[in-house]
């Protein structure tokens, strides 16, 4: 239902935007993603290994890429903002007993809608804005790692023939933002912004194709962007 509120809120937003002067504007710079994730336990690895029941979980840790995101300016208070980036990379681990140890690896791609609000504060230079919206997370390139396979085959789950491998189930949810655009000349100023996301996974360890644990994330990030602003 929430969702659903959102993306009605976008499209009657956009709806109503008329043409607008300057009416583009890309921000270019360093975005990073820092989750505050928690997760399920692994029930599979506890029983085999004859661990506490909950005593496992993972986490994943931060990374930092090339953020691009473009404003579309609709009114003078309403803007469109779209977030992309170059592939975040994360490494995976285990926590409570498991703790230090490498499950392994993702990629993914946040791509995120927003409708932004910017505030007037008596000065044309500086804008102050929020935002809410969407965010669509694909993850791809996933890996296991030979610590989590040398663990498996330790407590007899694999063997040296078997193919074990890591799959990240795609994640939909909202987006709330908060920052300022800071005009140094006509074309040219600072961008910075704070986004709280909603991105909740699957993480399936696979043996010869066949699911053998789930591990429910959710990675929830706070992703910070500071960049170059230049307005068409």
């Amino acid at each position: 239902m929430k969702k659903s509120l959102l993306v009605c809120s976008l499209v009657a937003i956009i709806g109503a935007a008329p043409a607008y002067a300057d009416t583009f504007s890309v921000n270019v710079g360093a975005i990073g993603v820092m989750p505050s994730d928690s997760s399920s336990n692994l029930p599979v690895v506890e029983s085999i290994a004859g661990f506490e029941n909950g005593s496992t979980g993972v986490t994943v840790d931060n990374n930092t890429q090339l953020g691009i995101t473009i404003d579309y300016k609709m009114t003078n208070n309403w803007t469109l903002e779209l977030v992309a980036a170059t592939p975040f990379t994360h490494e995976i681990h285990g926590t409570g007993v498991l703790a230090g140890m490498k499950i392994g690896e993702t990629k993914h791609l946040p791509p995120t809608l927003l409708a932004q609000y910017h505030f007037d504060i008596g000065s044309g230079n500086v804008k102050p804005f929020v935002g809410f919206g969407l965010n669509y997370t694909t993850f791809f390139e996933d890996k296991v790692s030979n610590e989590l396979v040398t663990t498996l085959g330790a407590l007899g789950v694999a063997t040296a023939g078997d193919h074990v491998d890591l799959a990240l189930s795609d994640s939909f949810g909202y987006a709330l933002q908060a920052g300022l655009n800071w005009k140094l000349t006509d074309e040219l100023g600072v961008h910075v912004m704070v986004s709280k996301m909603d991105i909740d996974t699957d993480a399936d360890v696979r043996l010869n194709g066949t699911t053998i644990e789930r591990v429910a994330v959710e990675i929830d990030p706070t992703v910070a962007m500071v960049g170059v602003r230049y307005t068409f």
